[in-house]
């Protein structure tokens, strides 16, 4: 793009100049427009978008399975079974090691060391595994804490649509103030400077 850029200006302005204004509008590209982000890092960015979206229903669901005296594993598939991809299949290959036998701290370790969204997850089954304690009240915590992180999320990215909604506007009124309401009293102001001299 910053190539098709420079190439274009060159053209445009043709001669030794065009050569110069071609290359700083390249550079100029190249610095400022926006990179093409490779199609398996989006989808790797959706998916922990998608991941971070499930993580409260995930949790608020593990916390009622280990509530009813259920052991991690058979918890961990039968959440995995209510639940969409992506969360489904990590939490389903989750709950296999830990059927295989696996050290419970060591499954959930792995769970959070796929993905940064499982990560708080991760971190409150390990801790109360190894602490003893039941686990319900931390994961009602977290399921409370990442809604309320959300709702924070949504109410920032609204804030700044208003404003972004408003600039455009700005722009189109400040032409209009400046031709209505400055310039006539600059035009009076040198008029009457004009007269004095």
């Amino acid at each position: 793009m910053p190539l098709a850029v420079g190439l274009g200006t060159a053209a445009a302005v043709g001669g030794a100049v065009g050569l110069v204004a071609g290359a700083g509008a390249a550079a100029a590209a190249y610095r400022w427009l926006p990179r093409p982000v490779p199609a398996a890092a989006r989808r790797a960015v959706a998916e922990e978008e998608r991941l971070l979206r499930q993580l409260p229903l995930t949790a608020e669901l593990l916390a009622a399975c280990l509530g009813s005296a259920s052991s991690p594993g058979p918890a961990a598939a039968a959440v995995a079974a209510g639940l969409d991809s992506p969360m489904r299949d990590r939490l389903a290959a989750t709950a296999a090691q830990l059927a295989l036998g696996a050290p419970p701290e060591v499954c959930w370790e792995q769970l959070g060391a796929t993905s940064p969204a499982l990560a708080p997850l991760a971190r409150c089954m390990v801790r109360t595994s190894r602490s003893g304690t039941p686990p319900a009240a931390a994961l009602s915590g977290l399921a409370q804490a990442q809604r309320a992180a959300a709702a924070r999320a949504a109410h920032a990215r609204v804030r700044r649509a208003g404003v972004l909604a408003t600039a455009p506007l700005g722009l189109c009124f400040l032409p209009a103030f400046v031709l209505i309401g400055i310039a006539p009293v600059v035009m009076g102001l040198a008029a009457l400077f004009a007269q004095r001299i």
